[in-house]
């Protein structure tokens, strides 16, 4: 199993698919419980989700699951909410604050070390890489960070969260037009409820490649998965009018995304 797949494109936007993995190696496989190998917090369909909706843009994708490591949490360990329920580097427990190892099976110390050096490491240099290689061509790189999660989880949020949720910390991994543009076509998206800097400001990857001085740009778009699934349980099923009627306004995010990169950025 490859940690990650690289499909690369000529354009200044790079697409992060760090959640829609579900290989788990079997020895950490048999030691999660019925919970743990439901898979249930995977971030169901995202690659197809945005599959083809913009030619010429860089798709980076995890291929094994949170579960294994987050790529998406901080690889010290600091929480991303402080003093806000979350779920870890390692997870050890689902959204729902539930166990997801059997008793005693929960990796150590030296465990995560590994599986960060395996995983979460080889993600990240191949994200690296073509986020320069991106800059590199067009004087700026776009990270569009794609996730989803169920649209009521009480362990995270209170009440229903709303389709579209922007992150940008706060707006300091982006360029404010970056995230007016997408803001604007999020909130005007009808029959859609949009938020920005709610629940979800950007995980570790935004925060870490959001640095606008330098050409980087990085902005996270966490999708309520009742846009895009026939349900938010099991089987997980991939609802093609959903998502097609979903893709149109992903479509014109990115549509405006590359058009500010190539208006503010250079071409060779």
């Amino acid at each position: 199993m490859q940690p990650v797949d690289v499909f690369r494109g000529d354009g200044p936007v790079v697409l992060g698919v760090p959640h829609s993995g579900t290989h788990v190696p079997e020895d950490i496989w048999k030691r999660l419980n019925a919970t743990g190998q439901k898979l249930a917090d995977t971030d169901w369909h995202v690659d197809r989700l945005y599959s083809d909706l913009l030619a010429g843009t860089t798709l980076v994708r995890a291929n094994f699951h949170r579960y294994v490591i987050d790529t998406n949490r901080d690889p010290e360990g600091v929480s991303l909410y402080p003093g806000q329920n979350t779920t870890t580097l390692c997870p050890t427990t689902d959204f729902d604050g539930r166990p997801i190892y059997l008793e005693g099976e929960a990796p150590g110390d030296a465990e995560i070390e590994t599986r960060r050096q395996t995983w979460h490491a080889p993600y990240h240099a191949a994200l690296e890489a073509e986020l320069e290689r991106v800059r590199k061509k067009h004087g700026v790189a776009i990270l569009y960070d794609c996730h989803s999660i169920r649209s009521v989880v009480p362990f995270l949020f209170a009440g229903k969260l709303p389709d579209f949720n922007t992150g940008t910390n706060n707006g300091s991994t982006c360029d404010p037009a970056i995230e007016d543009a997408v803001v604007e076509r999020t909130k005007s998206a009808a029959g859609y409820t949009a938020v920005v800097n709610g629940r979800f400001k950007g995980g570790w990857t935004t925060r870490h490649y959001g640095r606008p001085e330098d050409g980087f740009h990085a902005i996270q778009m966490e999708l309520a998965q009742s846009t895009h699934l026939e349900t938010e349980d099991t089987p997980f099923a991939y609802d093609t009018a959903k998502a097609d009627r979903l893709r149109k306004h992903l479509k014109n995010i990115l549509v405006a995304l590359e058009d500010w990169a190539f208006t503010h950025g250079r071409q060779t």
